[in-house]
């Protein structure tokens, strides 16, 4: 294989970030690359499997930073971009020229392609929309929770299936169509059409469920998903119901973990006082300053609740 790309998994702005780079690896460096693709998952002690490094060069995007003499290229823009101290030196320390941390883009993909052409002269305009809908996405750039949750976009319903698909090879596909077709043709291919269907099935279902189990107090929404069967949904449901609300602060669990996740209201009529991506590092976990997350063991359960109900009494505003 000439290429492994690792993209971090079920995620819009990873997924695009391996089709941009995919087209730009194929226009500068080898036309005819065998690439594979391997979604990345933040897991309980965010251990990274270095055999996931299998190409004769590899590519983490998205992702958090691995110290390996096999990692090629490398572009995140998280806070928490590195496990350790020695991996920030690791990183700070090579000369490739292939490895970039931009910790202000809001979304990986155009910092993708913004590097891709000033530092490599590549730029393809049929990539635009993409990229912009990437940047909208994982910048949470919307009009309102209402857009989102609503999913009248065709972006938005892309990102509602990647975000919900657990089929691998199915979203290899869509990297590959997201090279070569705009996403309104996507969204209308046959297979994926019929994928969509039961997504947004069950995202509504989903909606439910949380608006039945959130509760609010002094600027937090709090919700436990875990034993209702939903791994994931969209961050944007607690706005849709609670607007006046600036946090919102959640538990659930699948296979192989149990999830905190926490974020903050675009909309919300009092600000952000918290950088959440240091509230959650002191759990073991990540993300930015305005959006987050903490992994750990799948029966860590009830250390994930005792967690949630610190981190919810540490964001509640003052009486």
């Amino acid at each position: 294989m000439d290429l492994r790309i690792l993209y971090h998994g079920n995620c819009f702005d990873g997924v695009s970030s391996a089709a941009i780079f995919t087209k730009f690896y194929r226009a500068t460096v080898r036309s005819d690359a065998v690439i594979g693709y391997t979604p990345t998952m933040h897991r309980a002690g965010n251990a990274f499997d270095r055999e996931q490094l299998d190409g004769k060069e590899n590519a983490i995007l998205d992702f958090k930073y691995c110290a390996d003499d096999r990692l090629t290229w490398w572009f995140d823009h998280h806070q928490s971009a590195f496990l350790s101290k020695e991996d920030e030196a690791h990183f700070l320390a090579d000369t490739s020229g292939k490895k970039f941390l931009d910790t202000t883009s809001a979304s990986n993909a155009k910092f993708l392609a913004r590097i891709a052409k000033e530092k490599f002269g590549f730029e393809d305009r049929s990539l635009e929309e993409l990229i912009e809908w990437a940047h909208i996405i994982d910048g949470a750039f919307y009009e309102s929770a209402a857009q989102c949750v609503e999913l009248r976009a065709p972006a938005l319903r892309l990102m509602q299936l990647i975000e919900g698909e657990k089929d691998v090879a199915f979203i290899e596909k869509i990297i590959h169509m997201m090279t070569d077709r705009s996403l309104d043709e996507i969204v209308n291919e046959l297979e994926v059409k019929n994928k969509l269907d039961h997504i947004i099935e069950d995202h509504w279902t989903t909606v439910e469920i949380i608006r039945e189990r959130a509760s609010y107090d002094r600027g937090v929404v709090m919700f436990d998903l875990v034993g209702t069967g939903v791994e994931g949904y969209n961050k944007f449901i607690p706005y849709y119901f609670f607007p006046e609300t600036t946090y919102n602060v959640s538990l659930s669990q699948c296979s192989f973990r149990t999830k905190i996740s926490v974020g903050s209201n675009p909309w919300a009529p009092r600000p952000r006082m918290h950088n959440i991506a240091e509230i959650c590092e002191r759990y073991g976990g990540g993300g930015h300053a305005v959006v987050g997350a903490v992994s750990l063991g799948r029966d860590e359960v009830e250390l994930g609740r005792k967690y949630v109900r610190e981190i919810v009494d540490e964001l509640k505003f003052a009486e």
